[in-house]
């Protein structure tokens, strides 16, 4: 196992699975500057290692994060120009992963260990599969303060759950549950607190045992495919599936096939 980062944020690698903890719980993991570069930094790093495939995302204590540090983070926005916010709107977004390192082909996952709130909750979104603790609690309650999401919330909680929840959420503030979250689509699983890395783990080893050309070449297809008329998704999808259909690939895939079904 190797391990790194600062003690707010935690990064180790073992089996071919990165975990990236949030550890500053007594703040319920909001995210300062200092926490904000090393998420970048670990994301860049992740995508570059070949020796990790996977990634999970979670928090430690009672939240998952509740988003932005009120006390550091708006500090940096106060003498902000105009070309400041428009610089900020095509760089790389609050915790690398919502807007920059959203590139990544590995896929992410978030083990959702409590409350997710505001830029908590775009970091959620931004994580390809969320598995939540039946303790955890997700909310948006940024427009109560003169604010709404900026870094992905809106784009894909839209995506995800559809533009009634995504209204229903942003208007109101109000949190949901772990169940309605699931009703809702915003997340695909619900554990038992206390199994909550353990599902994300086999989760992640399942993954792993898979062909990994054919499962980022899936997560890219999929991410891609939003949005578009039916006509290009379908052409897009074929050409990324058939693009990997030749050569020793193909036989690879066909003895994957006939073994599955013998």
């Amino acid at each position: 196992m190797t391990s790194r980062g600062p003690s707010t944020v935690l990064y180790e690698k073992s089996d071919r699975v990165a975990v990236i903890t949030l550890n500053r719980p007594e703040r319920r993991n909001a995210i300062d500057p200092a926490m904000d570069d090393a998420l970048r930094e670990i994301w860049m790093d992740f995508g570059d290692d070949d020796d990790v495939d996977v990634a999970i995302w979670t928090g430690t204590g009672s939240a998952f994060c509740s988003g932005a540090d009120r006390d550091t983070w708006f500090e940096q926005w106060l003498s902000a120009t105009a070309a400041d916010v428009i610089d900020n709107a095509v760089s790389t977004g609050f915790g690398g992963l919502t807007r920059g390192s959203h590139h990544l082909s590995k896929p992410v996952i978030g083990a959702i260990n409590g409350w997710t709130l505001g830029g908590g909750l775009e970091l959620a979104l931004s994580c390809d599969i969320r598995i939540a603790s039946e303790r955890a609690m997700f909310g948006t309650p940024l427009v109560g303060l003169g604010f709404h999401h900026g870094d992905g919330g809106i784009s894909r909680l839209v995506n995800a759950c559809g533009v009634a929840v995504a209204l229903d959420m942003e208007l109101s503030g109000e949190p949901i549950t772990a169940q309605q979250a699931r009703e809702w689509g915003l997340v695909t699983r619900v554990v038992a607190h206390d199994d909550l890395m353990t599902a994300a783990h086999a989760l992640a080893q399942r993954m792993i045992s898979h062909d990994q050309v054919a499962l980022t070449s899936a997560k890219r297809t999929v991410l891609d495919v939003i949005g578009r008329r039916l006509d290009d998704q379908l052409e897009r999808e074929a050409l990324a599936a058939y693009a990997h259909a030749g050569g020793t690939h193909a036989l690879k895939v066909a003895g994957a096939i006939r073994r599955a079904t013998s």
